[in-house]
């Protein structure tokens, strides 16, 4: 047990870490896929919109509220405290900030437990009283949940500027088994009511697993609250353009569920399934990058070195650019098999397959965008800079509201996904011009030259899995799941070796990057 907690409480590098995020993130979204198909399987769609609509408000105030002030300026702020061998003022700090955190999402549940009968209507204008009634409730519920993330969240800040990545990597593990276990064993019988119990047990055991880790490292809880300190105020001060970008990104699916409400039914959950789906490679290839080079940083900026920040931060461009351009491809030739294969059972039909899958090709459109977005707005977080991604997201949010509800009235649920798509590489070009402006390094003949090898090898990938695809559709069974199944796994497998093999042949060095450990020396 000594040497399980030692290894858990273990410093780890940028590789090191990149390789937790990507086993541990790859874990979570295996079992947020299994949820998804639990969910689809014992609810029926009709059903599943209440579910789903009903996390619009809790997500909102908690991004709102907590996320971004995490994200864009704990970390850095508790970073400054580490190098300067200061842990115990910045453990103060945690303290004051999950004080100020709890107090504020109980006020905001207490307060919208009252005014969510008016709230809800804005977000599902065009539910039935009864499809209305269930969203309020079920909204309500769900309120409790800000609080345990609040928590949890601070925590896993704690532990990203630690650069200790794998018990904060575990906490989407264990929310996610709850969920799974609400809908497998409780969704049945109890309906949507039973796996929302579970989502708030998820959302507790998401803190607790962070907390005997933080623990050890030195935080001890106390019941202090101070606006007055420094760095409380900093915080407050760098997390407000960062609350507001994140505000705007929320009001902008607020305003999609809305228009979707107004769809065909199961339209809410086609939007989120394909979404849910479309994230799983951004967040294991693109966001695990960024997590885990984002404390690394913060830390060459408040030590006063740029030459290696903008190593780093080119470096990681390069590898999401390798990772995500054939991941978007594959995902967009396979997208009916992925969506038969995850949800294709029990109470959800071939409409809502057709429908799903129509909008995860075009949520798959701008895989390599989303998978960026994150690392950029980081590169701006470490600069102390949160003013630009707030501009530029609440830009973005604007352009993609503007063409939402034109392209849904052409495309339905899937000009939902397209407009999101076009707004994520609208937010992703702009981000990366101002970052740019700064460091004009980071825009140098290698990244151009490495995108442009991965794109070209990405589309003779792409080329070889699709006659794949249609060479094994004659010795098939594609009524049959296993039949669906051997050909998806077949063909990606083809393209995989493909991909992998024409990188080799044409000595790309994102390939070599992969195998070798001497970034930390490259950097000097």
């Amino acid at each position: 047990m000594t040497r399980f907690f030692k290894f858990l409480s273990k410093e780890n590098s940028i590789q090191g870490a990149s390789l937790i995020l990507i086993v541990t993130l790859t874990l979570s979204n295996i079992l947020g896929l299994i949820r998804d198909r639990f969910l689809t399987k014992n609810i029926d769609t009709f059903n599943l919109d209440i579910y789903y609509a009903a996390f619009r408000v809790p997500d909102l105030i908690f991004n709102f509220l907590i996320l971004g002030a995490i994200t864009s300026a704990f970390i850095p702020v508790f970073s400054d405290f580490i190098a300067q061998k200061k842990e115990k003022e910045g453990f103060l700090v945690t303290n004051e900030l999950i004080n100020i955190a709890v107090i504020l999402m109980i006020a905001c549940a207490a307060i919208l437990f009252f005014l969510m009968p008016y709230v809800v209507p804005l977000i599902v204008p065009s539910f039935d009283s009864f499809r209305m009634g269930e969203t309020i409730k079920i909204s309500r519920m769900l309120m409790i949940t800000p609080v345990f993330f609040a928590m949890s969240y601070i925590l896993g800040g704690v532990l990203n500027s630690y650069k200790r990545f794998f018990v904060y990597s575990l906490s989407p593990l264990f929310y996610n088994l709850s969920i799974i276990i609400g809908a497998a064993v409780f969704g049945p019988k109890y309906g949507i009511t039973g796996v929302v119990y579970f989502v708030i047990i998820g959302a507790f055991l998401h803190f607790l697993v962070q907390l005997p880790t933080v623990i050890k490292l030195g935080y001890r809880f106390k019941a202090i609250i101070s606006f007055k300190d420094p760095a409380i105020r900093r915080i407050i001060r760098l997390m407000i353009p960062r609350t507001i970008g994140m505000g705007a990104s929320q009001i902008m699916l607020l305003v999609y569920t809305a228009i979707a409400s107004a769809l065909a039914a199961g339209s809410i959950t086609a939007f989120n399934l394909a979404n849910n789906i479309q994230t799983v490679p951004i967040v294991i290839l693109g966001t695990s990058f960024a997590t885990a080079i984002f404390p690394t940083l913060a830390a060459k900026i408040s030590e006063g070195k740029e030459t290696e920040f903008s190593f780093y931060l080119n470096r990681a461009l390069r590898a999401i650019g390798f990772l995500l351009i054939p991941a978007s491809i594959i995902f967009i030739l396979l997208r009916a098999h992925i969506v038969r294969l995850i949800l294709g059972s029990g109470k959800f039909g071939w409409d809502d397959t057709k429908m799903t899958a129509l909008a995860l090709g075009f949520f798959s459109l701008s895989i390599l965008a989303q998978g960026l977005i994150p690392l950029l707005s980081r590169a701006f977080y470490a600069l102390k800079n949160t003013r630009t991604p707030m501009y530029i997201g609440i830009a973005s949010v604007i352009f993609s509201v503007i063409i939402a509800y034109p392209l849904a009235k052409e495309l339905s649920v899937a000009g939902l996904a397209l407009a999101f798509s076009i707004g994520s590489y609208f937010n992703a070009f702009v981000l990366f011009y101002y970052l740019r402006k700064k460091y004009p390094k980071i825009l140098d003949k290698g990244l151009v030259g490495s995108y442009a090898k991965t794109l070209t090898i990405s589309i003779i990938m792409g080329g070889i899995t699709w006659a794949a695809l249609h060479f094994l559709a004659g010795y098939v069974d594609m009524s049959r799941f296993f039949g669906v199944l051997t050909q998806a796994a077949a063909s990606f497998a083809i393209g995989a070796i493909s991909f992998l093999g024409l990188s080799y042949l044409f000595d790309h060095d994102e390939m070599r990057w992969a195998f070798t450990r001497k970034i930390n020396n490259d950097a000097k």
